[in-house]
């Protein structure tokens, strides 16, 4: 290889910590500036303020927007409520936020396709055409996916911890709290997302919200079956002026009904997904190891060997 080959490669190598450190690095102020810093310090340098910001924020952070500001706009408005209603499901985390998920589908989108058309490109078949068009098609739903999976795990776990709340509440109820008393205490002492939705409904109700604008928005984040009956319930005991303690009770009761009603419907349905496997997997090799040495004796007999 040429020396100048390998000089180039090396002040390349070089630059790279030089560049991260003019971008990332906080350069601290020295002598006669740092006290003139000091005596006017309602003076702010915009230098030093961008400066002590990290890399991330001034570097990926404004990246992320211009790309899901160019995605956005090739994108219809009923796909972008669609991901914000998943995201919303989701839990609202905070690296999903709408700009990261679209930004993620134009990068994916983008690389994967491009890798397919190289691969297109380097030999072309109607496999390979197949093959670009499913790695874009994987790019741009794959976040789509996680989110879904992720929200549907969530679900899954509220709808598993709303039986065992909503005892905690009633009997807190039965012990002389009331409704949302009872609801902040359960909410603070338990964890999961149920809690987390129980605590963001009580802050809406301390902004002002009626209690049945801040239970319809707990429905409106989580969209659990169960959840939204016993939203239902108590809306409607307080609408008439039913005993909170007796609505409690019967839908702690049908709750736990229903959990078992689950767990049943789940262990009828293990033989059927079991059947698959074992005929396809477990059935093929106990029969190559049982009849195996048997046919290889009986080939041996009448082959003459």
């Amino acid at each position: 290889m040429p020396p100048f080959v390998l000089a180039a490669a090396a002040l390349t190598m070089a630059s790279v910590p030089v560049l991260w450190w003019s971008l990332a690095g906080q350069r601290p102020a020295r002598g006669g500036r740092a006290r003139r810093a000091g005596a006017a310090a309602a003076v702010v340098d915009m230098r030093q303020a961008v400066l002590a910001r990290s890399a991330r924020e001034r570097a990926v952070g404004p990246a992320v927007a211009r790309l899901a500001d160019r995605a956005r706009r090739f994108t219809p408005h009923g796909v972008v409520e669609a991901l914000e209603r998943r995201i919303l499901l989701a839990g609202t985390p905070p690296a999903w936020t709408i700009e990261r998920v679209l930004a993620a589908k134009l990068v994916l989108t983008s690389a994967l396709a491009g890798l397919g058309l190289v691969r297109l490109l380097g030999s072309p078949s109607a496999g390979g055409l197949f093959l670009a068009a499913g790695l874009a098609a994987t790019g741009y739903l794959g976040p789509d996916l996680a989110l879904r999976n992720r929200a549907s795990k969530r679900q899954a776990a509220i709808g598993l911890a709303l039986p065992d709340t909503l005892d905690q509440v009633t009997i807190s109820v039965e012990a002389g709290l009331g409704f949302d008393a009872a609801l902040a205490r359960t909410a603070r002492t338990g964890t999961g997302p149920l809690a987390e939705e129980l605590l963001r409904t009580l802050q809406d109700a301390r902004t002002g919200m009626s209690r049945a604008q801040a239970l319809r928005r707990l429905l409106d984040r989580t969209a659990v079956p169960e959840l939204s009956h016993f939203v239902s319930a108590v809306i409607q005991a307080d609408a008439y002026g039913v005993p909170i303690a007796q609505v409690l009770r019967v839908q702690s009761a049908e709750l736990r009904v229903k959990r078992r009603q689950k767990a049943e419907e789940k262990a009828m349905k293990i033989p059927v997904k079991v059947l698959f496997p074992l005929m396809v997997c477990i059935l093929p090799c106990m029969f190559i190891v049982i009849v195996g040495p048997a046919g290889l004796r009986i080939a041996r007999t009448f082959g003459g060997g």
